[in-house]
């Protein structure tokens, strides 16, 4: 075997060090703190309060991964880490970082029994007050690119009525009406989830008209008369017999005409690409038991056989692209 072989398995079988140092690195406000300005390891250790000795040893690694930078004694964070991680601009990925670590990290040690026995561990998403404030703040931290990217894809112009369906703390819906301000919106979820969107949208002027409503997609009404309904990142948590379920009710509660965008992680009909899509794949298989990534041409088929005219596939950002569908 060639050196270059044994060295992809280990920068593989390795991968859990290189995460979870970052984990760390996020928790002890490493980024944050070097948001001051570059710090030697005695300053470092006097902003996060962590041991100089132990610090080092994080610190370190960060450089080695080339998330840090490091000039004679002194450590700075390097543009990736000032860009997402130091909470000193926009782009701010530290709630992403501590729902995969709080959240999802220990979920993946469960993946062999969940391989093995077909079943759920976990028993879905079903969280305590503060891991559903941490997982909705994660998710809506790693979707920002995909949300901010839609209303650019597709034009809501022609639209009145808006329903995000599995809303989340409602990142896409409002991404939506700051391009799109003559829209009715409607956001529909989970009531532990739809708690934490009100909270989210209160202090958004432009959600001001914004309608919050609580539910289960399956044992209670969905809200009518929209004629765009948006579904993200849903179905790679439900079975296939669930989605045509689920794509069959939306299909039952709008007009003819209406439109369907199911945003998520959809791959090629190999389920191997985009490789990210299909890595992710075990992230919801665990969460649920059944979830999975889809292909585009298995979207396309249980969309037609609900009602749903597929229209045209587009790529949002990154491995998530949407399929747009309107009612026949």
């Amino acid at each position: 075997m060639s050196d270059a072989s044994r060295d992809c398995i280990f920068e593989v079988a390795g991968g859990f060090m290189a995460a979870k140092y970052l984990f760390v690195a996020n928790e002890v406000q490493l980024f944050e703190r070097l948001g001051d300005g570059p710090a030697t390891l005695d300053e470092l250790a006097k902003r996060t309060g962590v041991p100089s000795r132990t610090i080092r040893i994080v610190a370190d690694a960060m450089v080695a991964l080339g998330l840090l930078e490091r000039q004679d004694s002194r450590y700075q964070n390097g543009p990736a880490a000032a860009t997402y991680l130091s909470g000193r601009t926009p782009s701010d990925l530290r709630p992403m970082l501590r729902f995969w670590d709080r959240i999802s990290y220990p979920r993946w040690t469960k993946l062999e029994e969940t391989v093995r026995t077909g079943s759920p561990v976990f028993g879905g998403w079903v969280f305590s007050e503060e891991e559903q404030r941490i997982v909705s703040e994660g998710v809506q931290a790693l979707q920002s690119d995909t949300a901010n990217a839609l209303p650019l894809v597709y034009d809501f112009s022609r639209h009145r009525r808006f329903l995000d369906l599995g809303g989340g703390t409602g990142s896409w819906l409002m991404a939506v009406l700051r391009q799109h301000r003559h829209l009715e919106a409607t956001l529909f979820d989970r009531p532990a989830v739809a708690a934490v969107a009100r909270q989210k949208l209160a202090g958004e002027p432009v959600a001001a008209g914004v309608k919050v409503v609580a539910g289960d997609f399956f044992t209670d009404p969905l809200p009518e008369n929209h004629d765009v309904i948006l579904l993200a990142n849903v179905v790679h948590l439900l079975a296939p017999e669930r989605t045509l379920d689920l794509l069959r009710r939306t299909r039952e509660r709008v007009a003819g005409g209406a439109r369907l965008l199911l945003a998520d992680f959809w791959t090629d009909s190999t389920h191997t690409k985009p490789m990210f899509s299909a890595l992710m794949a075990g992230a919801f298989l665990v969460d649920t038991g059944v979830g999975d990534v889809y292909s585009e041409d298995e979207g396309r088929q249980w969309l037609k056989q609900a009602g749903w005219q597929a229209l045209e596939w587009k790529v949002l950002a990154g491995p998530v692209s949407v399929i747009v569908a309107e009612a026949a």
